[in-house]
């Protein structure tokens, strides 16, 4: 059924079985906490991108709503325009 001289023979490997599986673990919790930080830094970037975006709508409802002539108005549209969304 089972060769007891195959387990003799695996006694021996056990330490570097074992440190390799150390390293492999190591390794695997390294790239988890790097993918952590990738995700935390999106996560900080998405706010200020979104406070430009808000900004932006309220100058267009700003411009829209308020009564001035169309010259006004185009200056004001192409500035938008200008004005780097990131």
């Amino acid at each position: 059924m089972f060769d007891m001289g195959f387990l003799y023979a695996l006694i021996p490997l056990a330490p570097f079985m074992l440190g390799g599986l150390a390293i492999w673990t190591n390794h695997q919790r390294k790239a988890l906490n790097l993918e952590l930080e990738i995700a935390k830094a999106r996560a900080m970037e998405k706010p200020a991108m979104d406070e430009r975006l808000e900004q932006r709508v309220r100058t267009l409802e700003r411009i829209i709503t308020d009564g001035r002539n169309g010259d006004d108005l185009a200056r004001q549209i192409e500035d938008l325009r200008k004005s780097p969304l990131n």
